[in-house]
């Protein structure tokens, strides 16, 4: 179906790509659509997109035809309204291959079954094989022979062919024994025998590898879909983080209308809690807001008339009327959601490593096969007899471990994973881990616990520090400030004291009586404007907690300051542990976080970590990452926040802590679910034994077939024998695989 072309002044276009299989199809448009003059062309599989930069005036058209000519299926993007509808749909795709997968395990188990306990061979066992077998040959197997079909139109040869000819001259030659030989006759049974001796063929049936191979390479095939399916959640969860509607104030009047009609100069009023609808400037009102979503500070920044807000942030205290200056795709969510949306979309270097070996193996077995044959004639053989070794050779090289060898220690290795509170995406993020040498940490959420906590309390002489705190929680209990919440948290053992005249200074703090004192809680200037008295030692504690970025808190009665509360975003308990066996993994660590110098410096020594970088905002994080890329490093990137996604995105290796937001997380390669840094350590190392599991599965499962080859060639290879070798394959992939439930956390 084609779409019409819709012009872009910016010379770069993005198209939707059907039809790709594995990563040589990628290749292999990619390659067609950069001999166009002047277009510059990036396919990425896993996205099934193609990134295509053009001179001005280009019609994309053109673009979308040469991929038509290739043999696959493009598009220009949707409107946003048709893709929250395709997104919100079912896949389709997805649909069929579960089902094809269902039905084909379904008919496929009694076949093997069958076919390798003679006990259970009853007469005509051989005729039910082949009513069982046929439609998973057929049915289930017909996205592997449509793409062979395809491949072929095109000379080129991929799995998808090899799994095609394997499994249809598996049944074609199993037909030709059942109704032309003697396979087909009352009471046959495969007995075993493993010498090596010529055979005619014609007794012999191949169903069970037609039918089990096609069964284990759609379970593969499903894996994998259901991975890309999850390509463009980031994007869809970070625009979600943006408000639906707002209460705007027209003519002196306060009405709620959708987001999308806010228009550039509009009122609007943000009340605590509240999402700030769009980026404005304050027009009335004081209060915090909390910017983490965007810079990663832990710290609400105060705003008050005149300042600067961003759509998304959340309003904490006080209300707010804001005057919209950007709105739409020229906010800042929007550009973030750009900034996603390009680093998903850019070329991927890992490649199925079954691909990369098939590219050569597959062209390889098609040749000696034909050669087999010519030989074998040429030598005067019975043509059955030719036809019998040719058909062995085909048989045997389509290995039956090898649509075990990635899902199984995928399967095994993942659901280790998950047990360890340790997602993986899929295979494509395993080849990642095995060559990253350096991890970039954001501070905020992930090497901190990301919640303002109470580090240290200094008193006056004489002053109980559970009573400062006591008395300070509650009086903070009466309001809604984040600095509040961490005071009352401190004193939740407690019971809080009822306070009476409680007032908010407005930027400065709160006072209240409580049992009869009149208490005060905020900043030194709120002391000052009292005229309540400080000893040197708190003054200094104050002034010495503000030079290493905390907040400091003073709590004063009766005319003096009791002391001071130091409030900080703390350092998580197994951080220091973490970073050190990252080290141990070989990887340089660095620190990434929107906070100021000072702070990221003092969270940086506690952990042992010498590299930082602070002061760091969202399109920023991006730059530090591909500037280390660029430098020659494979890059690992750790964090929580709806500010890390795009660097998430960007890095070869994204991890996302499990505690932080949904977008973090779709954007990443890993999740860990704990929170816990420790788990980064474990998820490089569980990572990096499964991609060895699978190559170690990969390089037997075609081994076996591969000594069996020239066995097969010379007329030797006994049908049991074959099958014998094939389940001796398939048993070392799959134990091979259960290895890696013995995988253990360093954090135990």
């Amino acid at each position: 179906m084609r779409y019409c072309s819709v012009m872009q002044p910016t010379g770069s276009y993005e198209l939707d790509v059907t039809g790709m299989t594995c990563a040589s199809c990628a290749m292999r448009i990619e390659k067609k659509l950069n001999r166009l003059d002047g277009v510059e062309a990036s396919v990425n599989y896993a996205t099934e997109k193609a990134r295509v930069n053009v001179p001005a005036d280009y019609d994309p058209q053109l673009l979308i035809d040469e991929v038509e000519k290739t043999g696959y299926g493009a598009a220009l993007p949707r409107q946003n309204n048709e893709k929250d509808a395709e997104a919100d749909a079912p896949d389709v795709e997805l649909t069929s291959l579960r089902q094809r997968l269902i039905g084909s395990a379904v008919l496929s188990v009694p076949v093997i079954v069958l076919a390798m306990v003679p006990a259970f061979q009853f007469v005509y066992w051989q005729w039910a094989s082949l009513a069982l077998a046929a439609p998973v040959v057929v049915w289930a197997g017909w996205p592997f022979h449509r793409a062979a079909w395809m491949n072929l139109r095109h000379g080129a040869a991929t799995m998808d062919t090899l799994v095609s000819m394997g499994t249809i001259a598996a049944f074609l030659w199993s037909l030709y024994a059942l109704f032309f030989g003697t396979a087909g006759v009352p009471g046959m049974t495969h007995e075993f025998s493993f010498a090596i001796e010529r055979s005619d063929g014609a007794g012999n049936i191949y169903l069970e590898v037609a039918a089990g191979v096609t069964t284990f390479l759609l379970a593969g095939r499903y894996a994998e879909k259901r991975s890309k399916r999850r390509a463009g959640a980031a994007l869809r969860s970070l625009l979600d983080m943006g408000a639906k509607s707002v209460a705007i104030v027209r003519d002196g009047v306060e009405g709620r209308i959708p987001i999308a009609h806010l228009a550039v100069g509009d009122e609007f009023v943000v009340r605590p809690g509240e999402k700030i609808a769009t980026d404005g400037r304050i027009v009335s009102g004081h209060s915090a807001v909390d910017e983490s979503m965007l810079t990663g500070e832990s710290v609400p920044v105060e705003v008050m008339v005149g300042d600067d807000v961003t759509g998304a942030t959340v309003n904490e205290s006080g209300v707010l009327t804001v005057r919209a200056s950007r709105v739409g795709s020229d906010t800042q969510l929007a550009q973030m959601a750009t900034l996603v949306e390009n680093a998903q979309s850019g070329k991927a270097e890992v490649q199925r490593l079954a691909d990369r070996v098939s590219g050569v193996f597959v062209p390889i077995v098609i040749g000696i096969a034909l050669v087999t044959l010519a030989v074998w004639l040429l030598l005067g053989a019975d043509p059955v007899a030719a036809f019998t070794a040719t058909v062995a050779v085909l048989i045997i090289a389509c290995p039956c471990a090898l649509g075990l060898a990635t899902p199984t220690a995928l399967l095994v290795g993942t659901g280790r994973g998950a047990q360890l509170g340790i997602l993986i995406k899929g295979p494509d993020v395993l080849e990642s881990t095995k060559k990253v040498d350096t991890i970039v940490l954001d501070k905020t959420g992930t090497v901190t616990t990301g919640i303002m906590t109470i580090t240290d309390a200094v008193t006056a002489p004489g002053v109980d520090a559970h009573e400062l705190v006591r008395l300070a929680a509650a009086v903070e209990n009466g309001s809604e400030h984040p600095i509040a919440r961490a005071v009352v948290r401190a004193a939740a053992s407690a019971a809080l004291q009822p306070v009476t005249d409680f007032h908010n200074v407005e930027g400065l703090g709160v006072r209240a009586t409580v049992s009869g004192r009149d208490v005060a809680v905020g900043r030194a200037r709120l002391m000052v404007q009292l005229g309540f008295a400080a000893d040197d030692a708190v003054t200094a504690a104050t002034v010495d907690a503000e030079e290493r970025g905390s907040t400091a808190v003073q709590v004063g009665w009766d005319g003096h300051v009791r002391g001071v509360l130091v409030i900080a975003d703390a350092v998580k308990p197994s951080s220091a542990a973490a970073v050190a066996q990252l080290r141990g993994l070989g990887l340089d660590v660095v620190l990434l976080t929107g906070d100021n110098e000072t702070v990221a410096r003092q969270v940086a020594d506690q952990v042992g970590i010498t590299r930082v970088h602070a002061d760091v905002m969202p399109a920023d994080k991006v730059d530090v990452v591909a500037s280390l890329q660029s430098d020659g490093h494979v890059v690992a990137m750790v964090g929580d926040g709806i500010n890390d996604a795009a660097a998430l995105a960007t890095a070869d290796l994204g991890l996302a802590m499990g505690t932080g937001t949904d977008v973090a997380m779709n954007a990443a390669d890993i999740t860990l679910v704990r929170g816990d840094l420790r788990s980064a350590a474990d998820a490089i190392r569980l990572s990096r034994r499964t991609l060895g599991t699978i190559t170690g599965n990969l390089f037997w499962a075609f081994a076996y077939n591969v000594a069996a080859i020239p066995l097969a060639a010379l007329g030797l290879l006994n049908p049991m024998l074959a099958g014998a070798a094939m389940a001796l394959s398939s048993v070392f992939v799959v134990g091979n695989s259960l290895r890696l439930r013995r995988f253990a956390s360093a954090a135990h």
